[in-house]
């Protein structure tokens, strides 16, 4: 037997089609899941970049692990001061099984008589979202003149992190009690209640 070789008779040049499958696949994508890309504006006109937007959607992932911890930690003090008539000093003292640290956050408390403020910071290199939690303690006049309750509020900063801060008053403020009302410090949202 013989073998004959064939010679194409396509009008494409070789490796094309690679290419046009691609070129295919990237339209549609936008054109299904415009959500993916970046967009941003100049002098008023929208432009696209048909870049996938993954980061953002990682970051996303890793700002949730913080404002969990960070409403745990909440909630946590809230149960150790019903427990106690105290708040708790460390994250150990709530027993939540919180690390004070993981690859993206760092997390602290502070402690006061009257409130407990948790913290989570982006670790450096993390463009991130910082969240910062308020436990106060406030006068429960509905149930009785003399008794006390406890309020929370989960914050969470307007702006990622920057990579490089040039100014320590750069930082968000925690959140406070004020004229009877628990609300987000500067550069901060409420989240939660």
């Amino acid at each position: 037997m013989s073998q004959q070789k064939s010679k194409s008779n396509s009008i494409l040049p070789k490796g094309c089609g690679c290419s046009l499958l691609i070129f295919i696949g990237v339209i549609g994508a936008i054109m299904l899941f415009p959500g993916l890309f970046l967009t941003f504006g100049i002098k008023d006109k929208q432009v696209e970049i048909f870049v996938p937007s993954f980061l953002s959607m990682a970051n996303k992932a890793r700002q949730s692990e913080a404002k969990q911890y960070v409403a745990s930690m909440n909630k946590g003090q809230q149960a150790y001061f019903a427990e106690n008539s105290t708040f708790g000093n460390s994250i150990s003292d709530l027993g939540l099984g919180i690390k004070t640290e993981t690859n993206n956050y760092k997390y602290s408390i502070r402690v006061t008589q009257r409130a407990a403020f948790s913290y989570s910071l982006p670790n450096k290199n993390q463009a991130l979202k910082s969240y910062f939690g308020g436990v106060f303690l406030v006068p429960a006049q509905e149930l009785d003149r003399n008794a006390m309750t406890t309020v929370s509020i989960l914050c969470e900063t307007n702006e990622d992190r920057p990579l490089i801060r040039f100014k320590p008053t750069d930082e968000p403020a925690e959140p406070i009690y004020q004229n009877g009302e628990v609300i987000c410090g500067k550069g901060t949202t409420e989240l939660t209640r």
